[in-house]
């Protein structure tokens, strides 16, 4: 019998759409995450990229220190609504030494958008986070920004997808010309123009056709863009890959939209097809099965956990992922590790530092919860029973500082500091057997910049990190390991789980203690 309440779940997780956007920095990702933004009527002025260097700043970017620098460090939640649609944007940081962050943003998303610069194709970054997406098997969409900028040809360009990638491509639109001589896309699916006139477009032209013939296209694109245009899309036709909406949801298709976010151009198209193609949210793996989103019970995993969001109240936000049930504010539910009820007072949806209070919520929102210091990533919320979500990885750092602190008498406040920073993920503590040495590792130098500069300002503490020649990090696990056996360019630490993990120089030093050991497992990512 369908109840009420599951008609009403029903209909909100109908409506939901939960992505992250993935890219390389400087790809453009602030940009077409402010157009979107300006869609669905959130803000009212997108502050572009320049203009951050004066007074704006762009919505998805609030820490002080973003602001100096002008670059995503933390991962942002957005919300809001658009043609009877609810959008959760997770806005993951671009910069490559924030990665570790992004990654576990992506466990929260039910799909992603991957932007790319048509200048400089698939880069490294990029690479890194297609592969999360890729483990998981989410639906990834594409859109390949700065089509009015000279750049690689459209077919090099999926190409590049594929060959680099390993995912097959169906090109939604199709770019009639690029660079200075861009003059818009060509829309496959509706036979239409829309054009490109080069300015802010308040109002996007758009032209229907009767095919890539129809003499409009012609006037428009010129005989020589119009003879292109129609030999290339022939060639898609007989050559290309058709387009398959399981493929899709499988994560082995990517569609393909071209155009240019600054200029505001091609984004309200990729939005109207991204919200009728991609999924609604899905259900999750737990110790107890699968979790329908309109299974009536609540329940939740917390995948980040970001301290002193507003300055002038220090104060810790745990983001709760929905998955399944109604969310309504002062509900009690079980904190499952800890095994107590606990009362959720204070939720919060977020338009980056914009808080509201929420009073309900559903299946693929963000919420945040006001945590007193008993939240940690991957804890399960459940209304009923003790729901266990599975666990969130904890990637392999790259980089390794031994830390102390200049004045002992701060060793308090240090600790409490290192203690938060783990727990939202900044960094990852190890420590050396023995003589109890603290080594930190990071994924990029720049963590530990803001490691540093956030010690400081919230906790009133200066540390010194020495730097390790250490590269790579694995994580140990089989029978009678002994520290002895790494000695040579490598050391045998433990991780604040008590899990034995190694950290090596280099790739030769982890191949060696490798075949020393053949019947110990050397893992990436904590077991």
């Amino acid at each position: 019998m369908t109840t009420k309440l599951n008609q009403e779940l029903q209909t909100e997780v109908a409506k939901r759409r939960t992505f992250a956007i993935i890219s390389h920095p400087d790809a453009g990702k602030t940009t077409l995450t402010e157009k979107l933004l300006l869609f669905g009527g959130a803000i009212r002025l997108a502050g572009s990229v320049k203009a951050r260097k004066a007074s704006k700043h762009a919505t998805s970017d609030w820490m002080e220190i973003e602001k100096q620098r002008g670059i995503s460090v933390t991962s942002s939640v957005m919300q809001f609504d658009y043609e009877g649609h609810r959008i959760n944007i997770l806005d993951t940081p671009g910069h490559q030494d924030f990665s570790e962050d992004t990654y576990r943003t992506l466990t929260a998303a039910d799909s992603a958008v991957m932007l790319i610069d048509s200048a400089k194709g698939v880069e490294a970054q990029t690479k890194k986070l297609f592969q999360v997406c890729r483990k998981r098997g989410i639906p990834i969409f594409t859109f390949i920004n700065k089509m009015d900028r000279e750049g690689q040809s459209p077919y090099d360009l999926l190409e590049e997808l594929e060959q680099v990638l390993g995912i097959r491509s169906y090109p939604m639109n199709w770019p009639i010309g690029s660079g200075r001589d861009f003059r818009g896309v060509y829309d496959r699916e509706k036979t239409r123009l829309e054009l490109f006139k080069g300015e802010e477009h308040t109002h996007i032209s758009v032209r229907d056709v009767s095919g890539p013939e129809d003499p409009l296209v012609k006037e428009i694109a010129g005989e020589f863009l119009h003879q292109k245009l129609c030999e290339d899309l022939e060639l898609l036709d007989v050559a290309g890959d058709p387009f398959d909406m399981e493929k899709v949801l499988n994560g082995e298709l990517t569609p393909v939209f071209f155009g240019s976010g600054i200029n505001n151009f091609g984004v309200q198209t990729f939005l109207d097809n991204f919200l009728e193609l991609a999924p609604i949210p899905e259900p999750r793996n737990s110790t107890s099965g699968s979790i329908e989103p309109t299974e009536e019970n609540f329940s939740g995993f917390v995948f980040k956990i970001q301290a002193n969001m507003n300055p002038a109240h220090r104060d810790r936000i745990a983001f709760l992922r929905i998955v399944s049930g109604k969310f309504e504010r002062g509900m009690s539910v079980r904190h499952v590790r800890a095994g107590k009820e606990i009362k959720l007072a204070q939720p919060q949806q977020f338009l980056a530092q914009d808080r509201d209070i929420v009073d309900t919520a559903y299946p693929g929102d963000i919420i945040g919860l006001f945590d007193p210091g008993i939240f940690r990533i991957g804890d399960s919320l459940s209304q009923k029973g003790d729901i266990m979500f599975d666990e969130l990885p904890t990637f392999s750092p790259e980089l390794f500082s031994k830390v102390t602190v200049k004045n002992a008498l701060k060793h308090k406040q240090y600790q409490k500091g290192i203690d938060q920073l783990t727990e939202e993920g900044t960094v990852q503590v190890f420590t050396t057997i023995g003589f109890e040495d603290t080594i930190l590792g990071v994924v990029g130098q720049l963590q530990f910049e803001v490691l540093e500069y956030r010690m400081k300002a919230e906790y009133g503490v200066d540390i010194q990190l020495q730097r390790m020649s250490f590269q790579f990090a694995r994580w140990i696990v089989g029978d009678n390991i002994d520290a002895g056996k790494f000695r040579i360019n490598s050391q045998l630490v433990k991780d604040k789980k008590g899990n034995f993990v190694a950290l090596f120089e280099n790739e030769y030093a982890l191949r060696t203690a490798m075949d020393k050991l053949p019947d110990v497992k050397f893992l990436e990512t904590a077991p």
